[in-house]
């Protein structure tokens, strides 16, 4: 069974760091883009970050340039988001997903993907 599990999440406060894991499980990452996607409450989930299977072709939205960083570890099938400088607006539940076959952009910008996991929540707070 093909799984994919986040961890990392919690409550920072404005300014602080997390790193989210995205492990895989049932099956190897090297072949597939991963991304990492948030939705906010009341809001549609937003493409954050994305990285081809070779981490040759890394995507970021605006918001994030510059405080994340998206890597890859495939020996320990799993996949880092680093979050730094992090603000309010970034508060949402964290999700990974995994695609064999399109690009970055298909995954975070137009959000197509065939696997993700539950999601982790990020709380950014005084």
């Amino acid at each position: 069974q093909l799984q994919l599990v986040e961890s990392g999440g919690g409550l920072v406060q404005p300014g602080g760091s997390l790193r989210l894991s995205c492990a895989a499980s049932g099956f190897t990452l090297d072949y597939y883009a991963i991304g990492w996607f948030r939705q906010a409450p009341e809001k549609e989930r937003e493409g954050v970050s994305c990285i081809s299977s070779t981490g040759g072709s890394i995507y970021y939205v605006d918001s994030v340039k510059g405080r994340f960083t998206i890597s890859r570890d495939n020996a320990k099938n799993t996949v880092y988001l680093q979050m730094n400088s992090l603000k309010p607006e970034d508060t949402a539940v964290y999700y990974c997903a995994a695609d064999r076959t399109r690009t970055v952009q298909a995954m975070c910008v137009r959000g197509l993907y065939d696997y993700w996991g539950q999601g982790t929540q990020v709380t950014v707070s005084s």
